[in-house]
C-alpha cells in the first residue's frame, strides 16, 4: 500500500514537472512567435519607409494595367532618360457625364492627383490616347484637341477652356499612343486643387463614326472591361523627389564588376548572390513587377597586403598596414558595397493608381575594401 502511494506521488510529481515543462515550452514558443512577428513588422515598416510609403497599399481585385505603363516599365532599366524624374504615376480618368457632353467625340475626364506628395516636383505631364489599327486603305485624318476646363458651364454662364495641346494625324496601320502635353493644367491643379475641373477632349475626324472609334476616347458598348483597361485614356505624370536624387554612374560600375571578376582567393572580398522575393513579406499582392530582384551583398576578407583587384582606397591600405603591425590599435578594412544601381518598381498605391518608380542604391554592382 505504501509502495502504491509512493508510486502515485512519483507519477504526480513527474506529471507536474512535465506540465511545467510543457507550459514553459509553450511560453517560449509563444514568445518566439511574438518576437518573430515583431521582427517581420519592423522589417516591413523599414521597407515601406525605404519605398517612401506611409502604409502598405491595400490590394484591389483588379490587377490589370494599361499597356502604356507596361511598355514604360519594360523600356526602363533606368528612369525615363529624357526627363528629370524618378517617379512616373498613371491616373485613370473618371468620365464626367453631362447633358452638354452627349457627343461621343467630346468627352470630359477628371483626374484625382491628391496622391502626389507636395514635396515632389512634377517636371512633365501627358494625356495619352490610344489609336488602334486602321483597316481602311485610305487612312482618315483626325484632329484631337485637349483643353483645361477653367470654369464649368452653368445655367447662367458658358464654360471657359484653355487649349493645352492639339494634334493632327492619320489613322495608323499599327496601334500607337498619342501624347498631349498637359503640364500647365497639372501645375494649376496642384496649386489650386479645388479648381480641378478636368480635361476636355475633342475629336474631329474625316471618317465615319465606326472608324473614329479607333481613337479611344470612350469604352465601346459591350467591350470587355479588361480590354478597355489596356487602352483607356491616361494622365501620366513624371515627378522628381529631391530626397532620392543620387547620381548613378554605370560606366564606373561596369569597370568595377570587371575588376571583381579577376582571379583571386575565394574568401576575399567579393559580391555574393542575394535574391529578395517580395512574396516573402506578402507584398506580391500590390507590387505588379518585378516579383523580386537580385540585390547581392558584399562579404569576404580584406587581407594584408591588399591586392589591387579588391578596389581599395588609400585610406584602406594605410588602415590595413597599421592593423598588420598592431591589430589592437585599429581593425582591418571592411568589405562593403562600392557601387550600387537602381531598380524600377511597378505597383498600385493606396488610391489604386499605377506607379512606376525608380529606387536608387538597391543592387550591389561592386564590392571593395574600405
Amino acid at each position: 500500500m505504501r509502495q502504491r502511494i509512493w508510486a502515485l506521488l512519483l507519477l504526480l510529481i513527474v506529471a507536474g514537472v512535465h506540465m511545467k515543462l510543457a507550459s514553459a515550452t509553450k511560453h517560449r514558443k509563444n514568445h518566439k512567435t511574438a518576437h518573430n512577428k515583431e521582427l517581420v513588422d519592423a522589417f516591413e515598416k523599414r521597407l515601406l519607409a525605404m519605398f517612401e510609403l506611409q502604409s502598405r497599399p491595400k490590394a484591389s481585385g483588379n490587377r490589370s494595367i494599361s499597356d502604356y505603363m507596361w511598355e514604360l516599365y519594360k523600356k526602363q532599366n533606368k528612369m525615363h532618360s529624357g526627363r528629370k524624374a524618378n517617379t512616373i504615376r498613371c491616373f485613370r480618368g473618371q468620365e464626367v457625364t453631362s447633358k452638354n457632353l452627349c457627343d461621343p467625340f467630346n468627352v470630359l475626364y477628371s483626374f484625382d492627383l491628391s496622391s502626389i506628395p507636395r514635396h515632389e516636383q512634377v517636371s512633365a505631364a501627358e494625356l495619352v490616347l490610344y489609336r488602334e489599327q486602321s483597316s481602311q486603305d485610305r487612312k482618315p485624318i483626325h484632329r484631337v484637341q485637349v483643353f483645361d476646363l477653367l470654369r464649368p458651364r452653368t445655367p447662367n454662364t458658358n464654360s471657359i477652356q484653355r487649349l493645352l495641346d492639339t494634334k493632327v494625324f492619320r489613322s495608323s496601320s499599327l496601334g500607337e499612343w498619342e501624347h498631349f502635353d498637359v503640364l500647365p493644367a497639372v501645375h494649376r491643379w496642384r496649386h489650386n486643387p479645388h479648381e480641378n475641373y478636368g480635361l476636355q477632349i475633342e475629336l474631329v475626324s474625316t471618317a465615319n463614326t465606326t472608324e473614329s472609334q479607333t481613337v479611344r476616347l470612350k469604352r465601346s458598348v459591350g467591350e470587355d472591361p479588361h480590354r478597355w483597361n489596356q487602352v483607356e485614356p491616361l494622365l501620366v505624370t513624371y515627378s522628381f523627389n529631391p530626397t532620392n536624387s543620387k547620381v548613378d554612374s554605370l560606366s564606373r560600375t561596369k569597370r568595377n564588376v570587371r575588376k571583381h571578376r579577376r582571379k583571386g582567393r575565394k574568401d576575399n572580398c567579393r559580391r555574393h548572390a542575394l535574391y529578395v522575393d517580395f512574396s516573402d513579406v506578402g507584398w506580391n499582392d500590390w507590387i505588379i513587377a518585378p516579383p523580386g530582384y537580385n540585390a547581392y551583398f558584399c562579404h569576404g576578407d580584406c587581407p594584408f597586403p591588399l591586392p589591387d583587384h579588391l578596389n581599395t582606397t588609400n585610406h584602406a591600405i594605410v588602415q590595413t598596414l597599421v592593423n598588420s603591425a598592431n591589430p589592437a590599435a585599429v581593425p582591418r578594412a571592411c568589405c562593403v558595397p562600392t557601387e550600387l544601381s537602381p531598380i524600377s518598381m511597378l505597383y498600385k498605391d493606396k488610391f489604386d493608381n499605377v506607379v512606376l518608380k525608380n529606387y536608387q542604391d538597391m543592387v550591389v554592382e561592386g564590392c571593395g575594401c574600405r
